[in-house]
């Protein structure tokens, strides 16, 4: 026993994000459900204990529980509700890789599922047809925050083809209008709340897509958050920053010199240019013959280029 968790905490220290992610969700699932298990031999029932971690409806509940807009991404209804959200978190998150970080990958995950939960909630507190079920609807999954990995790699990359198995290959652009279509018809129907947080997660990811290529990342302020908490002591002894010094007269000439060493180091050097060069080939070369047409030397290359 001991020797199996030592494996599976290996391959959750060696795996990506995208594969820490759904180690977290599936730890979380069994974690849970044993408790059910437990709970219902003495007759007790767990709903109501895991109400409070998940997303409610009620603007005045969520109020008493906002830690629940984070929890409720990890929580899932049952076998298949997993299983289905994983495996599209397995397949999207290897191809988010190829093209944005893995730091971007655990922030788009983390803001897909904080704008999914918060549409969610504006939608059943503004809509008539909605407001009646407020006070008893509550929202569990990693749906929303799935829907924001898939609409970011579609709008980075909107020609990349993939395999479906009923419909062949289909271009990124045109699979994702079809989930979204359909999340967009389905917000009347019994899963409304989970159709319209799918909507707020695949909005977010299109979003984070759109302004990272204008030079502003969404999920900065996400991951500097997971940072601190994740290592909080490198938040609280940071070195301070030296006090700027002016130079006059003859030796503002020596502080110009040593400005234009500085500038001159700065500029990127050529095995650098060279190196993104080679990325860019790789992923060229992604798009013509996919992931599995890489050899192992091209593979790590697009790994290390990821995690920079």
């Amino acid at each position: 026993m001991a020797t199996i968790v030592r494996d599976l905490q290996d391959v959750f220290r060696r795996g990506e994000i995208y594969v820490r992610l759904i180690f977290i969700n599936v730890a979380v699932f069994l974690a849970f459900t044993l408790l059910q298990v437990v709970l219902r031999l003495f007759n007790v029932s767990i709903s109501d204990w895991l109400q409070w971690l998940e997303m409610p409806a009620s603007v005045s509940q969520w109020l008493l529980q906002p830690w629940s807009i984070i929890t409720y991404m990890f929580l899932h209804a049952g076998v298949m509700h997993l299983l289905f959200n994983m495996l599209w978190l397995y397949w999207f998150g290897q191809l988010f890789l190829y093209f944005f970080s893995a730091r971007h990958l655990r922030g788009v995950y983390i803001l897909g599922g904080i704008c999914g939960a918060l549409l969610y909630l504006l939608a059943y507190n503004v809509f008539p047809y909605l407001t009646p079920y407020t006070d008893y609807t509550y929202m569990l999954g990693a749906s929303a925050s799935v829907l924001a990995i898939v609409s970011a790699v579609a709008y980075r990359e909107p020609d990349y083809r993939v395999n479906l198995l009923l419909l062949g290959s289909l271009p990124l652009k045109y699979f994702a209008l079809i989930v979204i279509g359909m999340d967009l018809l389905l917000i009347t129907s019994d899963n409304a709340g989970g159709h319209i947080a799918h909507l707020g997660g695949a909005l977010s990811g299109l979003l984070f897509a759109w302004l990272l290529g204008k030079g502003t990342d969404l999920t900065r302020l996400i991951n500097q958050v997971i940072d601190f908490f994740h290592h909080p002591m490198a938040f609280r002894f940071k070195p301070r920053k030296p006090k700027m010094k002016i130079n006059y007269g003859a030796k503002a000439e020596e502080s110009a010199e040593s400005a234009s060493k500085e500038q001159k180091a700065e500029e990127p050097k050529p095995q650098e240019t060279s190196h993104e060069n080679r990325v860019n080939e790789i992923r060229e070369k992604i798009k013509q013959s996919g992931y599995q047409g890489l050899t192992e030397e091209e593979k790590r290359e697009l790994f290390n280029a990821s995690i920079r």
